[in-house]
């Protein structure tokens, strides 16, 4: 991953980066390739811990695709010994790329994965068996920033104007086109707006110097575009877009059957986590500093407000529902991450969200 101030480039490339690829993902292997071998690996008996949800302290491996500040519940649940209190030993294992972590789970070389649910569906379509069971981030958490005099206020405002983005593809560019079009109503390309394509952390400056109108980024980089260039988030996507489920915690329906107690306390500790960041955002905040050390603390605390501003980016709550899968298709369907939506009831079991929002979270 990256590192030095902008650790959170990987925020910025965004993990949906990969995922807009509309032929193949950017990875060594290829989809298909990384399936293969997780099936063969399956086959080969190295699928699934028979056996691992029968005693306390039971070890678990949770493949997070990148190391993100959106994944925070991952990261409260484990400082604040909310995985031990519900009887797992996680290993929060960072994979370095979205389509990494359905592999991972698939081969049973991690009994959870975080990472976009398109992946999953993906998955699934080349015959993999993989289950979403709970909600990580609960929104598109992006914004776009500007210079304090701008008079964007709106998707509509967007007409007309140039965005500074990271290089196609990405979602820096893929959310503002999804939302014009299905949002605002307009074809970008229609109304005049130009993607100004940079490389990671140039798009704050090409704002501040007026060769584009705003940028969109990820945090930290809308917090470090705020910080050291002085300009200000004027559109959340998330709260524009409304809430789904942008990414997700998964596991193989074989474990899950096998292991049913192992993924309640999983879920029981995420629920946890996002109920005990609403009371106190404080938590974030401390979490955060720990697992960015190269980010600035301001840099966290300007972005602790942007994260529980917005409506949608750190969940109420792990609950998946159907409108919030649907809706994630329809975006991943727009940028080209999946080429057919499958539907909830194959690719969502919510029973163990539910239970746990409702015995130590906020139910919703």
């Amino acid at each position: 991953m990256c590192s030095g101030p902008h650790a959170a480039s990987m925020d910025g490339a965004g993990p949906r980066a990969a995922a807009f690829l509309p032929r193949g993902l950017p990875m060594v292997m290829d989809r298909r390739s990384l399936l293969k071998f997780s099936l063969a690996s399956a086959a080969a008996g190295t699928f699934g811990l028979p056996g691992i949800a029968r005693a306390a302290g039971t070890p678990v491996v949770v493949s997070e695709a990148l190391r993100l500040g959106m994944y925070a519940t991952l990261y409260v649940a484990a400082d604040k010994g909310l995985f031990a209190k519900h009887g797992l030993e996680a290993d929060v294992s960072t994979a370095g790329g979205i389509a990494l972590p359905t592999p991972m789970v698939l081969s049973g070389r991690a009994q959870f994965g975080v990472t976009s649910p398109g992946m999953s569906v993906n998955a699934v379509r080349e015959g993999g068996k993989i289950k979403n069971i709970a909600k990580i981030v609960g929104g598109v958490s992006m914004w776009a920033m500007a210079r304090p005099d701008s008079p964007i206020k709106s998707i509509e405002d967007l007409k007309g104007k140039t965005i500074a983005t990271l290089k196609f593809p990405s979602s820096t560019i893929q959310v503002p086109t999804y939302a014009m079009k299905a949002v605002g109503k307009f074809d970008p390309k229609e109304a005049g707006v130009t993607f100004l394509e940079l490389p990671p952390g140039a798009q704050a400056a090409a704002v501040k110097d007026g060769r584009a109108d705003i940028a969109t980024a990820f945090e930290w980089d809308i917090s470090i575009g705020a910080e050291q260039f002085g300009l200000k988030p004027v559109l959340s996507f998330g709260d524009i877009i409304g809430p789904l489920c942008f990414t997700s915690a998964m596991a193989s329906e074989d474990f899950i059957a096998k292991n049913p107690a192992t993924v309640q306390g999983f879920c029981n500790a995420l629920a946890e986590a996002q109920k005990l960041m609403h009371q106190d955002n404080a938590v974030f905040t401390q979490v955060a500093e720990k697992y960015f050390p190269k980010v600035a603390p301001s840099v966290i605390a300007n972005a602790t407000k942007n994260f529980f501003g917005s409506r949608t980016a750190i969940p109420q709550n792990p609950t998946i529902s159907q409108e919030e899968w649907e809706r994630d298709m329809q975006l991943e369907l727009g940028g080209g991450s999946i080429k057919e939506a499958l539907p909830y009831a194959q690719m969502v079991d919510n029973s163990f969200a539910l239970k746990a929002a409702k015995d130590f979270g906020v139910a919703g």
